[in-house]
């Protein structure tokens, strides 16, 4: 478990951070009059994302997300039991993220949004929320591959590709599903507010999202001497 110490830290710290920054932003947003926006909360997970992938990824490539970690796992970038601690870590980050929302942030603003808890909208159905969030998880675990993974990505720019990725998801998929992309992002809130509607949603479309990703780009898009 010793070798293991640095990259879970890691993979705390930025889920830790990516729930508290994000969810936060839904709270604050609610609590002071639409002050941040739709386009202020895409850019506060878009941003908090970005930082921490840059910061992150050398220790522990920066998962943060059980839907990008269960694609890296099929494409064989990590292994089972290395996935499911990263998995295991980034839902307990979650959940403190959000524990910490809950006791700093204002608490009718809390409650009302169910401390950032993504929800899905009237005229959206079950499985069109799948769909929806499977489309932009899609998108996300993409740049992970062609940004992070991939021999042939330009240096340095995983962080920023990623980042973005959440902040056109968010634009285009927000006020439909909540656009979370992560299961560990809807879970955190979710414990905290006991809110567990339609949470199914937000575990079914990331993963099977991560999942075509990775296949994707493992058989297709990844240089062969990436591809296992």
């Amino acid at each position: 478990m010793g070798g293991k110490l640095r990259p879970l830290t890691a993979e705390f710290v930025g889920t830790f951070a990516f729930v508290f920054i994000g969810a936060g932003a839904v709270v604050v947003d609610f609590a002071k009059g639409n002050a941040l926006g739709l386009p202020g909360i895409a850019l506060a997970h878009a941003v908090v994302l970005s930082v921490m992938v840059t910061a992150l990824m050398r220790i522990s490539g920066a998962h943060f997300n059980p839907a990008v970690t269960f694609g890296l796992w099929l494409a064989n970038k990590i292994e089972a039991k290395d996935a499911g601690l990263y998995v295991a870590v980034q839902l307990v980050a979650a959940v403190a993220g959000a524990f910490l929302v809950k006791s700093l942030f204002p608490a009718v603003a809390g409650e009302v949004t169910g401390y950032g808890t993504p929800r899905i909208a009237g005229d959206v159905s079950f499985v069109q929320a799948i769909v929806i969030e499977a489309v932009l998880t899609f998108f996300l675990v993409s740049a992970v591959f062609g940004t992070a993974v991939s021999s042939e990505a330009p240096s340095g720019i995983g962080g920023f590709g990623i980042g973005l990725v959440l902040l056109f998801d968010i634009l285009v998929g927000g006020p439909l599903t909540g656009a979370a992309m992560n299961p560990a992002r809807a879970f955190g809130p979710a414990v905290i507010a006991w809110e567990w509607v339609a949470q199914g949603v937000y575990w079914i479309g990331p993963l099977l999202g991560g999942a075509v990703a990775a296949l994707l780009w493992g058989k297709i898009l990844l240089p062969k001497e990436d591809a296992e």
